[in-house]
């Protein structure tokens, strides 16, 4: 008979990570989880950049940890090094590379459809990340200039001339990581950048009283043309274009409501349905982490999560 999973896990994030170590704790054995990357945390390992500060209280946001995991503050090398060892202590199987295109209802499990194959589970905790799915402006990117425009700074090299798209606290973190080698401006739509954390707004200050970074505040981006030499010339709004090597948007992440819609879940305000214990309108189908919060980026909020669900699937039994 085919196999068919006590509980299945769709994204290894902190989230989906705490769902399986706290359900196995609990006494779910049987669990799975599914990773379209390479690795566990792709979220923190493309976005943050090397030594970012990882800390529990996510913008100043106070979160008491309820569950068994004992999370502290940190960087991104000690913060994925933490996850790696939990994981390596528990028998969580990890599938990577395996990207979940639809989760379909049957009588009394659900199947999990993947490129090529599909799985069976009892439970399924949805625990995809917005960032995983980063905003992109309204405007057509010309296809002569698309490998310019980017959304991390791994493309990135010494010496150009690059425009910052944003004002939370990827921008401006991306801003002053690149003013060290690079000719940096950052362009956003508000004057201040009170989105990004005291520590960003301390750096991104110093960064412009210093001229390391040029500001380009209370401004809207209207497009992107390429010009002759293969350069990005930036249509603003209420000044002046002007031509950069490179533009980097950092302008968040959205819920990925295509998918969370193919597998019956329901949304309202931007945000998937969910009763107390992350259970959606689907009964089984649960969601976790990002896509449950307003801005979403706490990494305590989504360990919090995966301890709820994992309790109520035990009190289940």
């Amino acid at each position: 008979m085919e196999k068919i999973y006590e509980l299945a896990i769709v994204g290894a994030g902190p989230a989906g990570i705490a769902a399986a170590i706290e359900g196995y704790m609990q006494g779910i054995k049987n669990i799975v989880l599914l990773e379209k990357d390479e690795n566990h945390n792709s979220t923190i390992r493309k976005y943050y950049k090397d030594n970012k500060r990882v800390d529990v209280e996510w913008k100043g946001q106070k979160v008491e940890l309820d569950g068994n995991i004992y999370f502290i503050d940190g960087t991104k090398e000690t913060t994925l090094d933490f996850f790696d060892e939990i994981l390596k202590q528990h028998a969580i199987e990890l599938q990577t590379h395996v990207e979940v295109t639809g989760i379909e209802k049957e009588s009394d499990y659900f199947n999990i459809y993947m490129a090529g194959k599909s799985i069976k589970a009892k439970d399924v905790v949805v625990t995809i990340g917005r960032m995983g799915k980063p905003n992109k402006p309204d405007y057509k990117i010309p296809p002569a200039i698309r490998k310019k425009v980017n959304y991390t700074t791994d493309e990135c090299s010494s010496g150009e001339k690059i425009l910052v798209v944003g004002g939370g606290d990827s921008a401006v973190e991306y801003a002053v990581d690149l003013s060290e080698n690079n000719d940096v401006s950052i362009c956003y739509r508000r004057e201040t950048f009170r989105r990004a954390n005291p520590t960003n707004q301390q750096n991104i200050a110093n960064a412009i009283m210093h001229n390391e970074v040029r500001p380009i505040l209370g401004v809207n981006v209207d497009g992107l043309e390429a010009t002759e030499d293969g350069r990005i010339n930036v249509l603003f709004n209420e000044i002046e274009p002007e031509v950069y090597d490179r533009v980097i948007y950092a302008i968040g992440g959205t819920t990925p409501s295509a998918f969370l819609a193919s597998s019956g879940i329901k949304e309202e305000d931007g945000k998937p349905v969910h009763n107390e214990n992350y259970e959606t309108n689907v009964k089984g189908l649960f969601v976790a982490g990002d896509i449950t919060q307003e801005s979403g980026g706490s990494i305590a909020l989504g360990l919090n999560h995966g301890y709820a669900i994992a309790t109520y699937l035990n009190s289940k039994k």
